[in-house]
C-alpha cells in the first residue's frame, strides 16, 4: 500500500542523511533530488541479487517535499512497503 504523505499527520524526525537499509535479500535507498521550484521530489531504489543478477527498481513518487529528509523518509518507507508486500506475496 502506498500512503500519501499529504494525510500524514505525524512529521518524522529530521536527520542529515538517511542510510540505505537491508531488508533479507532487497537494499533499500532513499533517492531525494531537488526541483527548479526549490521543492524535492521522492525516488527510491530497491535492489536485489549481485553480479550480472542484480536488478534495480525505482519508484518516483508524484507528492513534493519541503525537505531533502522529508523526501527521503517518505520514499524509505515507501521501499519498505514494497519489500513487506513482495515477500508476503511469495
Amino acid at each position: 500500500m502506498i500512503q500519501n504523505y499529504n494525510n500524514m499527520t505525524t512529521p518524522t524526525p529530521s536527520s542529515s542523511s538517511i542510510s540505505p537499509i537491508t531488508m533479507g535479500k532487497y537494499r533499500i535507498a532513499a533517492c531525494p533530488s531537488p526541483l527548479a521550484c526549490g521543492r524535492f521530489a521522492a525516488q527510491v531504489s530497491i535492489a536485489s541479487g549481485s553480479g550480472r543478477g542484480t536488478t534495480d527498481r525505482v519508484m518516483r513518487f508524484h507528492d513534493l517535499f519541503p525537505t531533502h529528509d522529508a523526501a527521503a523518509h517518505y520514499a524509505l518507507a515507501q521501499g519498505i512497503v514494497w519489500v513487506h508486500e513482495t515477500t508476503r506475496m511469495q
